[in-house]
């Protein structure tokens, strides 16, 4: 009993970890790839530019973005396999705090005090996490499920459309948004991809949520960077991919606290999201459109 609950311990020990080692990844790769996108040429003026991403992509500040996202998702991918999404989804809305903490240093950002003490907070919440997470639940997921992942992915893009035509900086906040949406799909899908073997993966639906979901997310997401803050952008994205896979983990697919730790877990998700947008609301970065 006492190595069961030691290989219990490292495994989500492990988890978060990998999910914290994430957050710095993408968080440095939103920066990095902002300063590539602002530096393209403006594209045509709606909210979602395709030809952005070939102009960016000559640019070797995107190239390297693209690279810590690559290796971020590959911990968030172990994350998620010895983590709860709520624990994994809220310890990647840490990378708000990364991106401020590095467009402090790279878009000459000053971050206030309160702006520090958001990031304590963030810190704090996901210590209270990592106190409180079980391991992932054991649910697989109904065939409606999986198939939902993938129109959910599917209206992402319908909602950076949308999210296009609206204003300045409630553009950057809903593309960002729009873009959390889509990585919350690629949380929910990792979990229902639950048999590799290649004839399960092609006939899974979650299989292509997962590509399509990740690949809108990513349109989206550099598509607000170009046309906003960079802090608003990634709070849009918080949210999207926290609450919504949060639920759905909890909902659907088993995923729970540690025996009687249900509201220190509680707390300290809401503690990490809510420390993020308070970056996200104070947290400006210069040349803001």
């Amino acid at each position: 009993m006492a190595g069961r609950r030691a290989a219990y311990s490292r495994g989500v020990l492990l988890g978060m970890l990998c999910a914290l080692g994430s957050a710095v990844c993408f968080g440095t790769a939103s920066v990095l790839q902002a300063v590539a996108a602002r530096a393209s040429a403006p594209g045509s003026g709606s909210g979602v530019d395709p030809v952005l991403l070939l102009r960016v992509l000559r640019q070797w500040r995107y190239l390297a973005g693209l690279a810590l996202d690559g290796l971020g998702f590959l911990l968030e991918l172990v994350a998620l396999r010895s983590l709860p999404i709520y624990a994994v989804g809220a310890a990647l809305a840490a990378s708000l705090a990364v991106t401020a903490v590095v467009a402090s240093r790279v878009l000459g950002v000053r971050l206030s005090g309160m702006e520090w003490g958001a990031v304590c907070v963030v810190c704090g919440g996901l210590a209270l996490l990592g106190l409180a997470s079980g391991a992932e639940g054991h649910g697989t997921g109904s065939t409606a499920l999986r198939v939902g992942t993938l129109v959910a992915a599917a209206a992402v893009l319908g909602l950076g459309t949308v999210a296009g035509r609206l204003p300045g900086r409630a553009r950057a906040a809903a593309l960002g948004l729009g873009a959390g949406f889509g990585f919350g799909v690629v949380e929910v899908a990792v979990r229902l991809v639950d048999d590799l073997s290649p004839a399960r993966v092609l006939t899974n639906p979650a299989s292509y949520a997962l590509l399509l979901g990740g690949g809108a997310a990513f349109l989206l997401l550099t598509s607000a960077l170009q046309r906003g803050s960079v802090t608003v952008a990634t709070a849009g994205m918080v949210i999207g991919e926290t609450l919504l896979p949060a639920m759905a983990g909890v909902i659907w697919l088993g995923d729970r606290t540690r025996p009687g730790l249900e509201p220190l877990a509680v707390a300290g998700f809401v503690l990490a999201v809510v420390g993020a947008l308070t970056l996200a609301r104070f947290g400006e970065v210069a040349g803001e459109e």
